[in-house]
């Protein structure tokens, strides 16, 4: 067998074994089930990020981050980012969410491109209700692919025995619950260093 049949063989059986492994790995996977429903007037207002997987359009903030969510009058819904950054300056960043299922309204699409490009369907990304408290104090958001996660709380903190259920079923809905870094709230940013208030 020549040097080239013999590589061109052992690259193909090696792809095949990586496809293999991956498609056994997205079956070990659940479906992902967003919450059964959501009242969009109780979801929202403001909410600070306790916790996340870490994501390359959040690389920037170093701490404060939070999500406040505006009804329009279009019923869809306006996103408000903010977080702060190493030099202690706040960005904001402003999107809009638009309901996907309707039924539940547990499924969303975000954007943060410009609204003239609303209409290509890859500047919209999945946004799931997939935990959310009967109160609405926090809520876990996640999309199928596993890629993306959030904590997110109406406190600026939350107490270990929560978090730690919150992600113990994220973890039994395919999540990681080693990725997820706790995000630093009530901090004031000094000459780079992250302080936390008490």
């Amino acid at each position: 067998m020549s040097t080239n049949l013999t590589k061109s063989l052992s690259i193909l059986i090696f792809a095949l074994i990586l496809s293999i492994s991956s498609f056994a790995q997205s079956k070990d996977k659940p479906t992902l089930q967003s919450v059964a429903s959501v009242d969009l007037k109780q979801y929202v207002g403001k909410w600070f990020e306790i916790g996340k997987y870490p994501n390359r359009f959040q690389k920037k903030c170093i701490a404060n981050t939070t999500a406040t969510y505006t009804l329009k009058e279009n019923g869809r819904i306006e996103v408000s980012n903010s977080c702060v950054l190493k030099d202690g300056t706040t960005e904001t960043a402003v999107g809009e969410a638009k309901i996907d299922d309707k039924k539940t309204n547990s499924k969303l699409k975000v954007r943060f491109a410009p609204g003239s490009l609303s209409w290509l369907p890859f500047v919209w990304a999945d946004y799931w209700i997939i935990d959310l408290d009967s109160k609405y104090q926090y809520v876990a958001i996640g999309e199928p692919k596993r890629n993306y996660f959030w904590i997110l709380s109406r406190q600026s903190t939350m107490d270990d025995a929560t978090y730690q259920s919150i992600l113990r079923r994220a973890e039994v809905m395919g999540f990681q619950p080693g990725r997820v870094e706790k995000t630093p709230q009530n901090a004031e940013i000094l000459k780079g260093s992250v302080m936390i208030k008490n």
